[in-house]
């Protein structure tokens, strides 16, 4: 139905299905839908007042709210295999290890504000918690770990939140992902601006 940009992670059927609006036919109305619903999360996010982001609660909260307008699974872990991701059995205790290593990363020094931004965000697509939205999802997120944990500004992405915007500086970043899969961090903190 939909031509995902490189990078992206392909919908099943049973996933497109969870679609809310039948009019959308095009990658780009869905992106144009997509991009208004996290405008409304972010504008959510604004109004937050404390409360610990580093809970599977918040995680799934999050991307409930950056996509729940338009997917009725948002927030929902996914339950099948992709070309991406662990295995989905595995994604609760996963993401249950990667918030316990957020939480002392800062309390114990380990990385700087923008490397332990990098590397959450990276694991978190890594994980690849939901169907889709996770590229975006993960974005936000290192954002809201870099402003409450860290009291630090979020990281230059690219336009906005909307990587798919801009096709050269999305091509870093697949890039730079890629070689963190495979222990080479140095692309992603220079992406990030920590390199």
């Amino acid at each position: 139905m939909f031509k995902e940009p490189d990078g992206a992670t392909p919908l099943d059927p049973d996933e497109i299905g969870g679609l809310k609006f039948d009019h959308i036919t095009t990658r780009g109305e869905l992106d144009e839908l997509e991009q208004a619903n996290i405008t409304q999360a972010l504008q959510w996010l604004g109004r937050r007042r404390g409360g610990d982001i580093l809970t599977e609660e918040f995680i799934r909260t999050l991307h409930r709210r950056l996509f729940g307008e338009v997917w009725s699974w948002a927030g929902s872990f996914r339950l099948r295999e992709k070309n991406i991701g662990i295995d989905p059995f595995q994604i609760p205790v996963q993401l249950r290890y990667l918030l316990d290593d957020a939480r002392y990363w800062p309390a114990n020094g380990t990385y700087p504000p923008l490397e332990a931004a990098a590397r959450f965000h990276h694991r978190m697509v890594q994980i690849h918690l939901f169907p889709n939205g996770n590229g975006r999802h993960a974005r936000i997120a290192a954002d809201i770990l870099l402003s409450d944990y860290f009291g630090h500004p979020p990281i230059e992405w690219a336009n906005g939140f909307d990587l798919q915007a801009d096709n050269l500086r999305r091509g870093d970043y697949i890039a730079a992902l890629r070689a963190a899969d495979g222990g080479v961090f140095d692309p992603l903190l220079d992406f990030v601006g920590a390199g």
